[in-house]
């Protein structure tokens, strides 16, 4: 299977039952399978009138109980960030997915980049929390978008899956697991009263339990600044704590959420960090270099966001140079410069014309 129809069995696996989007190339394959399969197992699919609709809906069904995504690639995720914002002060569990596309504008509809890296952290306004998360296979992608839902359920976030067009149109043969192997996670429900219920409440682990709409709790949703009963607020005090809170609950389980994959570190002198489909053609100049006696190892972030900055850091500390190879002009590279912390030299390897980056492009910068 490809990697588009990986993410909607994927989503099916972790108990997706309602699914709001507008067709947009190279994502379209998404929406196009849930529009079939959701209403044979019950599940809803709407195809809204634009991608902003979309990102609402997504919310409204989040908040009923049921898990919910929407599927885009770049000009539709710059059009769902104001609604992304919202679940995110709204702490709305949500998947969005991101099958990246050339750009900016309508850019280059057909051919992959990387270039959404950043907008997917910080697309929105303000400082709020969002995991990214960045597959480079096709198995992987459905096992991150099972992640993306856990993820989402158990921290009340919006959860990105960051995909690129080479993910998402890649055919391979893939082992699915057995759904009892599946791990699903659903959100914390309350243990009081509909009278005693506090939406947005402090408590120990910074997740406060979310009731449904429709099953006698009533409580108001906004996308100001509110207090623990979710009521708008001006009160410095408050509004303190409440920002502070939907932040430091990402940030106090970075390690839990955080995922890297290594290849051949042990007795690495040059370090390569990449990501995606990008991760690909690494994976095969790093073994390509090894055939030559070059000491390489691969560091692969599988969660973006939040960075993993202490194993670059880690890896700073090993070798004489990073390479970076990217899809974009250097967005994770300026991550990486910043977590080497001056300990090593990091050198980006750029390409932003619609064709991927090489595995030779890579050896090639490796010899140098």
């Amino acid at each position: 299977m490809q990697g588009n129809e990986a993410c909607a069995e994927g989503a099916l696996a972790a108990g997706l039952s309602f699914f709001a989007g507008y067709p947009i190339t190279p994502s379209s394959e998404i929406a196009e399978i849930l529009s079939q399969r959701l209403p044979r197992i019950g599940g809803r699919f709407i195809q809204m009138e634009d991608e902003i609709a979309s990102m609402g809906a997504v919310i409204g069904a989040s908040l009923v109980g049921v898990k919910a995504m929407t599927a885009t690639s770049g000009p539709g995720f710059s059009l769902k960030q104001e609604n992304i914002g919202y679940a995110a002060i709204a702490e709305i569990p949500c998947v969005i997915v991101n099958v990246m596309r050339g750009g900016p504008s309508t850019g280059l509809p057909t051919l992959p980049s990387q270039g959404d890296v950043m907008q997917a952290r910080w697309g929105s306004h303000g400082d709020h929390p969002v995991i990214v998360l960045a597959p480079y296979s096709v198995r992987e992608t459905f096992e991150l978008t099972v992640r993306a839902f856990n993820l989402a359920e158990q921290y009340r976030v919006p959860v990105i899956l960051l995909m690129d067009e080479i993910v998402g149109h890649v055919n391979e043969k893939v082992r699915l697991p057995h759904p009892s192997e599946i791990e699903i996670i659903d959100r914390q429900k309350p243990m009081v009263s509909p009278e005693d219920y506090l939406p947005y409440c402090q408590t120990e682990d910074d997740i406060p339990p979310m009731a449904n709409f429709g099953e006698g709790y009533r409580y108001h949703v906004t996308g100001l600044c509110h207090d623990e009963t979710g009521f708008p607020t001006n009160d410095p005090a408050k509004i303190n704590s409440l920002l502070r809170r939907i932040n430091r609950k990402i940030e106090r389980y970075r390690d839990d959420i955080i995922e890297v994959a290594e290849l051949e570190l042990g007795d690495a002198e040059i370090g390569v960090v990449a990501y995606g489909s990008t991760a690909r053609s690494a994976r095969r100049a790093v073994i390509m270099a090894r055939e030559e006696g070059i000491k390489v190892g691969l560091l692969r972030p599988v969660t973006l966001w939040p960075f993993p900055e202490e194993q670059v850091t880690k890896l700073a500390d090993q070798v004489k140079r990073i390479i970076v190879p990217e899809m974009n002009l250097g967005q994770v590279a300026q991550l990486v410069k910043c977590s080497a912390e001056g300990k090593t030299k990091v050198v980006p390897l750029t390409r932003v014309d619609g064709e991927p980056i090489s595995p030779q492009q890579i050896l090639d910068l490796l010899k140098k």
